[in-house]
């Protein structure tokens, strides 16, 4: 029976396996879904089925450097308990260590690395059935720089946020601050020339709307110029505040980051930001409660 892609997808969201081992289930199960689950099973690969539903938030990220590439990844795991367990942390490390040297840029890639043998899913589902949660990989990324340029990385509460730059000129240590930095500011973009007209025109129609409406109920409402001339004032003063370089320096808000950078000999080529389950929809579960439904039942 041939095997096409939709059935390969099918079991593979029943059950969180890679997209190889799902092929070679239902080859050896002439395309028998049912079946194929409990192959998986029985070779250890699918142990994590039930599990696929829930939502993985917490976890860690981290980078590695390697030369002039510095890797980026967020292991998810449901609970903070989990995060800081060793065996979770080893993880991560071993992980990220296989992508690095396996050169992957992405997710999907990631997972279907091999190493001793078995993929990296075959890795993180194992550690599921061990631990006993939902384990997901998510947020691959490789970020490059060349040879006369500096990484500065930073990471924060063991990897919960964790930050980069990458600098042309000064040295190790102001390539970290820049990092630092922007792990506690989070800053948008680089600079104003990085922002898309869109995006200018958008908030620009924002702060005009919130003007007039502030000038209608004025007792004494200003000119069409003077409104011009506020929401002009409000938007330069909005991306100071979103971008990097505009931003007060987090170690000595007297001088920008541009004027920090300046005094060190250096510019700021470009940066990353990941934080922990950034864009996942958390779960607002009354713990207490859920476990007294069970009992009630």
């Amino acid at each position: 029976m041939e095997i096409n892609a939709s059935m390969v997808k099918e079991l593979r969201d029943k059950t969180g396996a890679g997209m190889m081992d799902c092929k070679k289930a239902l080859t050896a199960t002439e395309g028998d879904i049912i079946k194929a689950i409990d192959w998986l099973r029985e070779k250890g690969i699918a142990k994590a089925e039930l599990k696929a539903a829930r939502i993985a938030s917490e976890g860690l990220c981290s980078i590695v450097i390697t030369g002039n590439k510095a890797l980026f990844l967020e292991l998810n795991c449901e609970t903070d308990f989990v995060s800081r367990n060793e065996k979770f942390t080893n993880m991560v490390e071993k992980i990220g260590n296989i992508i690095a040297t396996g050169n992957a840029k992405c997710t999907d890639c990631a997972l279907n690395l091999i190493h001793d043998g078995k993929t990296v899913n075959q890795l993180i589902l194992e550690m599921v059935a061990n631990i006993g949660e939902k384990i997901s990989l998510r947020n691959v990324f490789v970020v490059e720089k060349n040879d006369g340029q500096i990484f500065g990385a930073y990471k924060h509460m063991g990897g919960k946020i964790i930050s980069l730059s990458v600098m042309n000129g000064g040295d190790a240590e102001t390539a970290k601050d820049i990092a630092m930095h922007v792990c506690a500011n989070k800053p948008k973009y680089l600079d104003q020339t990085t922002i898309s007209k869109d995006i200018l025109d958008h908030e620009r129609s924002v702060l005009t709307a919130e003007a007039l409406n502030e000038n209608a109920t004025a007792v004494k409402p200003k000119p069409e110029a003077i409104i011009i001339k506020m929401v002009e004032g409000r938007l330069l003063k909005n991306l100071k505040e979103i971008c990097l370089v505009d931003q007060p320096f987090v170690k000595n808000p007297d001088v920008s980051v541009a004027e920090y950078v300046k005094s060190k000999g250096a510019t700021i080529a470009a940066f990353n930001r990941m934080a922990v389950g950034e864009g996942i929809e958390k779960r607002d579960d009354n713990f207490a409660e859920e476990v007294m439904s069970q009992v009630n039942k």
